[in-house]
């Protein structure tokens, strides 16, 4: 007999089950909600940047505008590129078949907010902006529901509505 079985005969076997790659059991939307709000105010500064007056002699206020609007850009977009793995683990990971029967557009749910991270890492879209923030609240409301704690849901909203 090898060590391991030796082993086997004298340990305690003990079967784990987890519903994701690592049982952790810590799902929250509010990073996805973070990653929204920084999309929507990405969205907002961009708006409100100027470009310096076409004086073509002024090269070190072009590329201050120029950095200014290439840094919110990147930012908006790994924003809602986190927006949309938060959701998709949330998605794959978190909600089970029984949800959606109690929850039966569950799923359209899930994939219309992820459109609309795709939305608004192609555009910037203040309007699209906003839908990806109703999209996220829709997805943690019925998140504290399933966890049968819907007052959460008051507590999320007034930490993630007053983050900027």
């Amino acid at each position: 007999m090898n060590l391991p079985e030796k082993l086997s005969k004298i340990l305690l076997s003990v079967t784990a089950e987890a519903h994701c790659d690592v049982p952790c059991g810590i799902y929250e939307p509010v990073q996805a909600k973070i990653a929204a709000k920084t999309i929507q105010r990405m969205v907002m500064q961009l708006k409100e940047l100027k470009p310096s007056d076409h004086n073509h002699n002024n090269l070190a206020a072009a590329l201050e505008y120029t950095n200014a609007v290439t840094r919110r850009i990147a930012t908006k977009e790994k924003h809602a590129q986190m927006c949309k793995d938060e959701l998709s683990l949330l998605w794959s990971d978190f909600f089970k078949p029984e949800h959606l029967e109690k929850f039966p557009d569950l799923h359209n749910t899930f994939w219309q907010a992820l459109k609309l991270c795709s939305k608004n890492k192609q555009f910037i879209d203040e309007e699209a902006a906003q839908k990806l923030i109703a999209a996220v609240d829709e997805i943690a409301k019925i998140f504290y529901e399933v966890k049968n704690d819907p007052d959460r849901y008051g507590s999320y909203q007034n930490i993630t509505d007053k983050l900027f």
